[in-house]
């Protein structure tokens, strides 16, 4: 074999290990860069951290339902009903408290039970009718949202103190007394959902359906993997993860509200994308999607503490999510 033979094979083995650690360190090192930035030309406020704790809290909406986002974007598929499930989740847990007379682990556990319910639907009406992803969730974003201001009437659902206990404590700023946790429980709740997803994706057979559907869904099924079954199963996660953020979401609001979270889909979306998540299927990690959900959040808390107009932080966030697409389809190109 001669010299040039021996650097041609080295390349072929190991290009592939450089590209994967690229995908994965990229999304971080983009963080790193742009909170340097931010560190660099906000105000001193931007470093404390008070505003760290700030962030944490912010990101912990959209990183909860953009670890199911990320279940869904692997497999291939696409949830636009997310923000309206968020909604839903608000006015179930709300309505549980204040109407029925339940207990805080109750209404919490109804919340994420709807959340799961719509993402079930979801999965049945997609494998059952062979209709796409991006149709079915369109219709269930309007079905869903729908059903919310149903069950608040139109209007916020109101809970009186007492009955919260403890949930309104889940997003809540430490006290001095608990300043020993670091960061609101509601945060290290998604920690914790996160490590236990990508366990789910890095180590059962499950993890590893999801990745070879959103690859080849034609030769995963000619492999017997059960099509139908994932694709459910993946959408009522992605549901129960948006429940999960519809109760971040009630702790942070502590009421029901019909009309919160419109939009917050895109943010859901373009966490996953930035973080690496293809669009086309079968790539993706929870740590690149907690690193994208990160530096939009920091994108919009520089942005704020530097007094910039919202339209600004929208118009950035969008140019991030085109490049961050752009980039994604030209490493396929390269690749095929």
């Amino acid at each position: 074999m001669t010299e040039d033979q021996l650097i041609s094979a080295q390349s072929a083995i190991f290009e592939p290990m450089w590209k994967r650690w690229l995908n994965t360190l990229g999304p971080l090192l983009a963080l790193l860069l742009v909170y340097g930035v931010f560190a660099a030309i906000a105000p001193p406020s931007f470093t404390t951290s008070r505003n760290l704790e700030t962030i944490a809290r912010q990101t912990t909406i959209v990183g909860m339902a953009a670890l199911g986002m990320t279940l869904v974007i692997i497999s291939g598929g696409i949830d636009l009903s997310v923000g309206s499930i968020v909604a839903l989740s608000t006015a179930v847990i709300a309505t549980l408290l204040q109407r029925a007379g339940a207990g805080p682990v109750a209404a919490a556990a109804g919340g994420v039970a709807a959340g799961a319910l719509c993402g079930l639907v979801s999965g049945a009406l997609i494998t059952s009718l062979r209709v796409v992803s991006f149709i079915v969730t369109l219709g269930m974003m309007l079905i869903v949202r729908g059903t919310a201001k149903a069950i608040g009437k139109e209007q916020k659902i109101d809970v009186d103190v007492e009955r919260l206990k403890w949930l309104d404590e889940l997003m809540a700023s430490l006290p001095k007394e608990r300043s020993w946790m670091l960061l609101p429980v509601g945060v290290w709740l998604l920690v914790i959902m996160a490590i236990l997803v990508a366990v789910l994706l890095r180590y059962t057979r499950l993890g590893r359906h999801i990745f070879a559907i959103g690859s080849n869904e034609e030769t995963a099924r000619l492999c017997g993997v059960a099509v139908w079954r994932v694709k459910v199963i993946v959408f009522m996660l992605g549901g129960a993860f948006a429940g999960l953020a519809g109760l971040m979401q009630f702790s942070r609001l502590t009421v029901g509200d019909p009309t919160v979270a419109v939009g917050l889909e895109l943010d859901v979306i373009a966490a996953v994308v930035i973080g690496g998540g293809s669009l086309s299927g079968g790539e993706g990690s929870i740590l690149g999607t907690l690193v994208g959900a990160l530096i939009m959040t920091v994108i919009a808390s520089g942005c704020t503490q530097m007094e910039v107009p919202n339209y600004w932080q929208e118009i950035i966030t969008g140019g991030i999510i085109i490049v961050a697409v752009a980039l994604d389809r030209l490493r396929h190109r390269r690749s095929a």
